[in-house]
């Protein structure tokens, strides 16, 4: 049998970073790169046509930079997961590219296997993210100083919705499963991001998992 191939789309604006990934990832049976795009304008309009999996996104790009062009992926094409492959490890860029909607967020040093296993993670659906960029989200709920924080307490019925969030199920699919309404499930995850102090998804997994509120992601 053939295996399904996980479709790439890489997005990066200097052509040599871009040679180099693709070859890396050539390697890979189950991983093509299906195009290239030099600017996060360009990223957007190749993956309408292309219809990728996963894209590798570069942050510091002309034209529409990584963050925008993720929240304008993830608005418009929400079935297209965004990776965040960059060199900068800064809190600022972390947070602006999470909050957009990014799946996950690697450094350009990561290992060739690592960066292969994240692409495939991503495209299941799955939170990937340096350390470094989870502790700063982690660093968004925790007090550095001070007395401690009181925990953190999600009720059954959250912590079963945030369990299928981090699986990668729509909304839709997660009424289905615990047999409530679209509506409802909405309800569930405001609740859960007023009481983590987060914005979206991603955060809500991440700093659930830190938290110890999920199982960590295997």
């Amino acid at each position: 049998m053939t295996t399904k191939k996980i479709r790439l789309l890489l997005a990066d604006d200097h052509p040599v970073v871009r040679a180099g990934l693709a070859g890396m990832l050539a390697a890979e049976d189950d991983l093509e790169v299906v195009g290239e795009a030099e600017n996060g304008a360009e990223a957007c309009a190749l993956a309408a046509e292309l219809r990728p999996d996963v894209v590798l996104m570069d942050l510091r790009m002309p034209v529409l930079d990584g963050a925008g062009a993720t929240a304008r992926l993830t608005r418009e094409q929400p079935g297209v997961r965004v990776l965040v492959l960059t060199t900068y490890d800064t809190d600022a860029d972390i947070v602006r590219a999470v909050e957009a909607g990014a799946s996950g967020y690697l450094l350009k040093d990561t290992p060739r296997l690592e960066l292969a296993a994240a692409v495939r993670a991503a495209a299941r659906g799955e939170t990937v993210l340096a350390p470094v960029a989870a502790a700063t989200l982690l660093g968004r709920v925790r007090s550095p100083a001070g007395p401690a924080a009181p925990p953190v307490l999600l009720t059954a019925r959250e912590t079963q919705v945030l369990a299928l969030v981090a699986l990668g199920r729509t909304n839709a699919d997660i009424g289905r499963e615990l047999f409530i309404g679209e509506a409802t499930v909405k309800t569930h995850l405001i609740r859960i991001f007023n009481k983590l102090d987060v914005d979206d998804r991603t955060a809500a997994v991440t700093v659930a998992m830190g938290l110890g509120l999920l199982p960590a992601a295997r």
